[in-house]
């Protein structure tokens, strides 16, 4: 008997994604493998909590030989899915811990156990080899392999500075493929897509005079339709401050005063771009604010430089002062996208990171880490 029930997904759409694939005679792995995606991914939309991007959707329809319309549906009834609370015991930890803190669950005989992360990685860094030699920039170089050859082809190489992008990696190696991360600034990842040195850029570069975000200095720097850009979030920028604000800082104008430190980004940085418009339109010269040639390579380093008290401030993002339990004023919201090379749309990793960002999972999980909006993640922009 045919079953006509719609499944609902938590963003609305409604889905009969199983009865068609049912009346068609496929089974879950062999819809997948015409459609080019996981088995995973098939159960994941037939039990409502993935949604496909619009490549995959068209693909699906076609295959079984019906009308996008026919498969998904948007549904003004859709139940939000609840989100889950449990009793568990915390670790105990040098410092109080504060709500909002993030922390990892394993289940110890009968108790479930959260414990605090560190948000500095004290371990040695995963690597595939260490290098024999020091190569010029974006030169050749020798390595020494640890473990012989790699199979490389469900990696993607992604530069940018968003702490978000470990969320992302983590959802995406459930699907097998595995995200090699160049932290870089805005600048910085755009110039290395320019090269044809990585797969992804992540950007948050604003333009001042519109408000835009992203797409004017991507259109500054490549030609006409030569590269895809996708929404991944909207995120906060601003002051990060020591818990408690000890030293009263409540504007970028309090920079000038001279009990006041902070840690700046390098040139090209979305938030030293930002900082920058503030302290042109306050008449500030960059000289007169203590630290600001004191510089840190990302907004999770430049926010542990004010834990650590060798800065009072920077300007970053609100998920990077919730890491570190750290007090935030925001200045300016802004999105972050990622820019692709078309030519690489069509590569079977980097459609596993557009369907990624269409997960109920992968959404819930950023938004409650970091605070991001992720109601425009996935859209295509360019």
């Amino acid at each position: 008997m045919k079953d006509n029930r719609n499944i609902k997904t938590p963003s609305g759409i409604a889905n009969t994604l199983a009865p068609h694939r049912q009346q068609r005679g496929f089974s879950a792995a062999e819809l997948a493998e015409r459609a080019g995606i996981s088995r995973q991914t098939i159960y994941a939309m037939e039990a409502g909590s993935y949604v496909p991007n619009t490549a995959v959707a068209l693909r699906l329809a076609r295959i079984l030989e019906v009308r996008v319309e026919d498969l998904f549906s948007l549904s003004g009834d859709a139940p939000t899915a609840p989100l889950h609370t449990a009793e568990v015991t915390l670790l105990p930890q040098p410092e109080r811990p504060r709500a909002g803190e993030p922390v990892q669950l394993c289940r110890v005989d009968r108790r479930m156990v959260a414990s605090a992360p560190s948000p500095v990685p004290w371990y040695l860094p995963t690597a595939d080899a260490v290098l024999l030699e020091a190569p010029g920039r974006l030169g050749k170089a020798t390595v020494q392999l640890f473990h012989g050859e790699y199979d490389l082809g469900q990696r993607i190489l992604v530069a940018g500075c968003d702490p978000g992008i470990s969320v992302l990696a983590r959802h995406m190696l459930r699907a097998g493929v595995e995200l090699v991360v160049a932290q870089r600034n805005s600048s910085q990842a755009l110039a290395l897509l320019k090269q044809g040195a990585i797969h992804v850029a992540g950007t948050h570069l604003r333009d001042e005079a519109t408000g835009e975000s992203n797409l004017p200095a991507i259109h500054r720097i490549f030609a006409r339709r030569s590269v895809a850009v996708i929404s991944l979030a909207v995120w906060e920028e601003g002051i990060v401050l020591a818990h408690g604000n000890p030293k009263s800082i409540r504007s970028i104008a309090d920079f000038v005063r001279p009990d006041v430190s902070i840690v700046n980004r390098e040139s090209g940085a979305g938030s030293r771009v930002l900082l920058d418009t503030h302290l042109h339109r306050l008449g500030i010269a960059g000289q007169k604010v203590r630290g600001y040639q004191s510089l840190a390579g990302g907004h999770l380093a430049a926010a542990w430089q004010v834990r650590s008290g060798d800065a009072d401030c920077c300007i970053a993002t609100r998920a990077a002062a919730r890491v570190f339990g750290l007090d935030f004023i925001p200045l300016v919201s802004e999105r972050y996208d990622l820019a692709i090379r078309r030519q690489h749309l069509d590569h079977p990793p980097v459609q596993t990171l557009l369907d990624t960002l269409n997960r109920a999972s992968f959404r819930r999980e950023l938004e409650g880490l970091g605070g991001y909006d992720t109601s425009s993640a996935g859209r295509r922009l360019l």
